[in-house]
């Protein structure tokens, strides 16, 4: 159980961080032109022109898939990992919300799913994601018709922007894609140390 949980976290991570854009028209290419993360292949047309694109793409993925959509998986799984980062390890160092179920009081993050299983807790979060799922869908499924919402944009945080210069706005959605990517390997680590080793953090 605990391989497989590892695995799955580390293809999620990996898929999500795969492509580095948004859907834009694509621009045409000199002949011969690199990638500046993978110099020995093209750069991908598709990922010109968006914040934090560095030409990592060696599956192509942007030649098949809405580049828009692909940023939209990128940020949302990043978001994701930067809180599950935080939250693994804050259980791992004891941590509890009020209310916290007894029968799952002694599990550590790596061994809480048997424990959530065996308690019935994991099908109400599954509940919970499912509805999260549906209701971030809606602004997905309008940002692919052209609303020209820009990805990974729910009107969080939408105030701090105001005032700012483009320039302002830019390094501050290059921030946050670089701590996303950052996190999805974080989180992809924690885990892995934490099964490997079965110790406290820091999981030495």
């Amino acid at each position: 159980m605990m391989k497989t949980a590892v695995l799955a976290s580390l293809v999620g991570s990996a898929a999500a961080f795969a492509p580095a854009s948004v859907g834009r028209s694509a621009t045409s290419l000199a002949a011969g032109e690199k990638s500046a993360a993978l110099p020995f292949l093209p750069d991908p047309a598709n990922c010109q022109g968006y914040v934090g694109n560095v030409g990592f793409d060696p599956l192509g993925v942007s030649n098949y898939f809405p580049v828009d959509y692909l940023r939209e998986a990128e940020l949302k799984h990043g978001r994701m990992c930067q809180l599950a980062w935080l939250g693994y390890v804050a259980v791992d160092l004891g941590l509890r919300v009020p209310g916290y179920p007894e029968a799952m009081s002694g599990a550590t993050s790596a061994t809480v799913h048997d424990a959530a299983v065996e308690f019935g807790a994991l099908g109400n979060i599954f509940v919970f994601l499912g509805l999260a799922e549906m209701a971030s869908w809606i602004g997905v499924s309008q940002m692919l018709q052209g609303s020209g919402r820009a990805p990974g944009d729910f009107g969080f945080g939408s105030a701090y922007l105001v005032g700012k210069s483009e320039e302002q706005i830019e390094r501050l959605k290059l921030q946050e894609i670089t701590h996303c990517r950052l996190a999805m390997l974080a989180f992809s680590g924690v885990v892995t140390q934490a099964v490997l080793t079965q110790g406290p953090f820091p999981y030495v």
